[in-house]
This record gives C-alpha cells, sequence and structure tokens, in this order.
C-alpha cells in the first residue's frame, strides 16, 4: 500500500484519506467485491466511503520502482486476516516525491517524511528518469530545491 493510509499507519502524518492504495498485489474480485459490500454497509450506516475505497490505482508506480522494492516492504499492519505492508523508506518517499512533482499534492505529505538532503540528492536520478518531456528533470530539480528550502536546506 502506499499513500495516505500507509502514512497514517507508519504514524508520519495524521489526517484523513479517502482511500486506501494497493500498489501490489492485484486485488482480486473477491475482495474488491468485499470491500464495495463495506463501502454499502458504511454508507447505510451514514458514513461517507467511496465504492472504489480499496483500490490497485497507483498499480503501475510498481513497474517504475526499482526491481528491488518488494524486497524492502515493512508491515504497517497485522491483523488475524490481514497484513499490510508498505514500500521501504526509500521506495515510499520515491513514490510520494514522484507524486509532488507529478500531481503538486503532496507537498504535506513531503514535508511530514522530512527526506534529509542526502535523500533528496540520492533520489533526484530516479525522478529526472519519471517523466520524457524535456523540461521534466528541471521542473523536479526547482520543486525538491523549494521541498529542501521549506525543509532548511538546498538540494
Amino acid at each position: 500500500m502506499v499513500g495516505g493510509t500507509a502514512l497514517n499507519l507508519l504514524g508520519v502524518v495524521s489526517r484523513p484519506t479517502k482511500d486506501c492504495d494497493i500498489l501490489w498485489p492485484q486485488l482480486s474480485d473477491e475482495i474488491g467485491n468485499a470491500a464495495k459490500a463495506f463501502a454499502v454497509d458504511r454508507r447505510q450506516a451514514g458514513e461517507v466511503i467511496p465504492d472504489d475505497w480499496l483500490n490497485n490505482g497507483p498499480a503501475s508506480l510498481s513497474a517504475q520502482l526499482p526491481a528491488d522494492w518488494r524486497d524492502h516492504l515493512q508491515t504497517v499492519f497485522s491483523g488475524r486476516a490481514v497484513r499490510l505492508e508498505c514500500p521501504g523508506r526509500n521506495d515510499l518517499l520515491r513514490s510520494k516525491l514522484f507524486a509532488l512533482c507529478d500531481r503538486g499534492l503532496d507537498l504535506g505529505d513531503c514535508l511530514a517524511l522530512a527526506p534529509s538532503s542526502e535523500e533528496l540528492v540520492n533520489l533526484l536520478p530516479w525522478l529526472d528518469l519519471q517523466d520524457g518531456n524535456p523540461g521534466w528533470p528541471a521542473h523536479v530539480h526547482a520543486t525538491l530545491a523549494d521541498l529542501g528550502q521549506r525543509l532548511g536546506y538546498g538540494v
């Protein structure tokens, strides 16, 4: 899992999120149907929850992460029927920094993760390769420079 749910379960942030983004594996029809039934049940109880609250929306990111990303998974919740894992810190940072550069909506999460200047510098080469637009690397560098300044250092 990635996104706000992972950051909440890790204790990095404490904020509402509308869904639980599953990076891998692909959700089975059985789990998808159970999640939708749960949403219907919770709406009948007066809660606001979309049918797709549990989804594989960011699944394409798994192909962009380094090949060994699954070797660094960390457990964020373990219950009787389910265990939830998220990428290790570097790969979680990759996902959030890419989202910040791509969508511009993840600044709060990136600040909460508080990457060191060394982490930002080390992730720049990977981020530079995530978009073929000729202006992408300059945009990435400017975005991370702004993040670094907000964190109290330059990149």
